[in-house]
């Protein structure tokens, strides 16, 4: 290519083709832009069909509102659009598509066929165009609303069609682009057909939660809470996802904002937030709607609109969290559990705890955590003799005396089990005098209606439960510590500072910005347990830390610190903190006590467990429990 160092003009035809390369990246953005004309032209029904992954068609057709003539040929223009009439309407933009760039860009790499009529007219439109170049303009009879054809797909520009992947990948993007649309609007009709076979038929008018369930089904919907929350002008809805049930990545995590599928990074921090620490790198399932006034978002920031900006992100940030705090059953504590006052889920700690087995617990834990009998009495050991009356169930245990002190599980008669929702035949009668003591949940919104525990595994390392929907298999060590977790910081008095001095104080110099963001909150520092005192010249002197905190680089420390409260906010950074702390507390306390349960203490535990406000997760995020439902067990034994 030769180049003189002249300015030119570029010939449209080249201009059209770059154009395209911004808007038009695989045959799944041809999909998403089509869906977008349709749904803003007030489709109800809409028809997807693709041949080869896209590559040779793409058909969408709707029963919108059409065109006519003059309107059909002027949407093949660049910048022609009927959504923007003047400047100030892009700072309220409230349609999908509104640049009128689609059409043109997609027509100039393709064999593009667009059929169209509007309610009232005689006869309809069909425009031909190959390569950008309009071939054929004639009448045609078709339905109201409009047909777009997109065939050989980059026909013209190899060098884009040989990056596209295999057909199948292509197909699976696809269905990714169906998938969102079609969520954001149940109240349309969707159908996605590929090389022949239908893939799906969603109904119109259905809500979201039928929309969700005829899309990932029963068992998908199942592990989900609803969201709904308005705070700062921000309402939120949805659903957000159990914290045992994640991903590695982010493909299960389907947000909109303003019914458009947009994420920014505000909005991931804001999830991160929200949750309980995960394991490792896991990601939370969600499908969350944001709604705010079309003015306090900027969604012409990227040129496939995949991202937004907001005017005020720490309020989309608190009304995020707040929204998905409360879905995942931050509810009130039951009157008979000890766990009283509350406090949010904890966030994600900046360092994960480390805890061994022999570790021994603080000395100002060792009052909650007893230390275990010597001989325990061995789980399901000593049972009822078969027959027994129901009061021989609750008889007094002669086990030592528990490690917590649980509120104690409450009998349920098995003619009063409730059958779990949507379960095919619940789970067998619990015949009366088995002693299996059966015992309902101490609080609507728990893991379970009722449970009972069967037995040990692995040498009392598991618990194995029968509850009214499936079996779960606890971990006793991770329910101790989010036992104790709750408990610490719903007692103050017991929860404590934790400080320890430090035989000889560290000096520590931070970078500026690190050290000004510190020197404002040293007294919500003191508050945590650390004895520090600004030394002069970006310098901090430690004279104590939270003993739990020990072997930790103090320079890493306070500079995580000030990053937090920089970036969640004082208020928000000194909670992550405080709950820092008293996780690692309780890992520590609950690693003191490695012992067997006894059949009496692990009844009271998993009641306890039952009544904290987080079951699924430990502090530190690992998981408390697997669930498997009756209906996976049935699936696996082709029953």
């Amino acid at each position: 290519m030769q180049k003189d160092g002249h300015i030119r003009l570029l010939p449209v035809h080249v201009a059209n083709k770059i154009a395209a390369g911004e808007v038009v990246e695989r045959p799944a953005s041809v999909v998403k832009e089509l869906l977008e004309n349709a749904l803003d032209a007030g489709a109800t029904r809409i028809d997807v069909t693709v041949t080869a992954g896209g590559r040779k068609l793409i058909e969408i057709r709707d029963n919108g509102c059409g065109m006519v003539r003059d309107d059909a040929l002027l949407s093949l223009e660049r910048q022609a659009t009927s959504k923007i009439r003047d400047v100030d309407d892009i700072e309220r933009i409230d349609t999908l598509g509104f640049r009128g760039e689609a059409l043109p860009s997609i027509a100039s790499v393709s064999r593009f066929t667009l059929k169209t009529r509007r309610e009232g007219e005689e006869s309809g439109t069909e425009l031909v165009v190959v390569g950008g170049s309009l071939q054929e303009v004639r009448d045609a009879g078709v339905p109201v609303g409009t047909t777009v054809a997109v065939r050989d797909l980059f026909f013209n520009v190899p060098a884009r069609r040989k990056f596209l992947r295999a057909f199948q990948t292509e197909q699976a993007h696809i269905r990714s682009t169906f998938i969102l649309h079609a969520l954001a609007h149940p109240e349309v009709g969707f159908s996605l057909t590929a090389d022949g076979h239908e893939l799906d038929r969603l109904p119109p008018g259905a809500t979201l939660e039928e929309r969700v369930r005829d899309l990932f089904g029963a068992e998908f919907a199942a592990a989900l809470r609803p969201v709904s929350r308005t705070e700062h002008g921000i309402r939120v809805t949805g659903f957000a996802g159990l914290p045992n049930q994640t991903r590695s990545d982010r493909s299960e995590q389907y947000l909109f904002v303003n019914r458009r599928p947009a994420t920014a990074p505000v909005i991931a921090y804001a999830l991160r937030e929200a949750y309980p620490p995960l394991e490792g790198e896991r990601k939370p399932i969600v499908l969350l709607f944001l709604e705010l006034a079309p003015d306090r978002v900027d969604v012409n920031v990227h040129p496939t609109k995949r991202e937004v900006r907001f005017h005020k992100p720490a309020e989309v940030r608190e009304a995020l969290i707040a929204a998905v705090r409360e879905a995942l059953g931050l509810r009130r504590p039951p009157a008979a559990a000890p766990l009283s006052g509350g406090a949010p889920a904890p966030d994600r700690p900046a360092a994960e705890p480390r805890c061994v087995a022999g570790d021994r617990p603080p000395p100002s834990l060792r009052t909650l955590v007893p230390e275990a009998a010597a001989q325990p009495q061995p789980l399901n050991a000593q049972r009822p003799v078969p027959g027994a009356q129901p009061a021989a169930l609750n008889a007094p245990s002669v086990s030592p005396a528990p490690a917590f002190p649980y509120p104690a599980p409450v009998p349920l008669a098995p003619a009063a089990v409730p059958l779990a929702p949507g379960a095919d035949s619940g789970p067998p009668a619990a015949p009366v005098g088995t002693g299996l003591p059966l015992f309902v949940a101490p609080e609507d919104g728990s893991p379970w209606r009722w449970c009972r525990v069967l037995g040990s595994l692995a040498g009392g390392r598991y618990l194995l439960l029968e509850t009214d929907a499936g079996a779960v298999t606890l971990d006793p060590r991770a329910a101790r510590e989010r036992v104790l977790y709750e408990r610490l910081l719903a007692d103050p008095a017991r929860r404590g500072s934790f400080s320890q001095r430090l035989l000889l104080p560290e000096t520590v110099r931070l970078p500026p910005a690190d050290a000004a963001r510190l020197r404002k909150h040293l007294d919500v520092l003191r508050e945590l347990g650390f004895g520090v005192e600004e030394f002069g010249n970006d310098h901090f002197l430690i004279e104590a830390l939270p003993d739990v905190l020990d072997g930790v680089s103090c320079r890493e420390l306070l500079g995580n610190i000030a990053q937090d409260f920089e970036s969640a906010g004082v208020r928000r950074g000194s909670e992550k903190w405080r709950e820092e702390l008293v996780a690692r507390a309780a890992c520590r306390a609950a690693c003191g006590g490695t012992a067997a349960l006894s059949e009496a203490e692990a009844e009271r535990l998993v009641a306890a467990l039952a009544a904290t406000r987080m079951p699924y997760t430990c502090p530190r995020g690992r998981p408390t429990m697997v669930f498997t439902s009756y209906r996976e067990l049935d699936r696996k034994f082709g029953r």
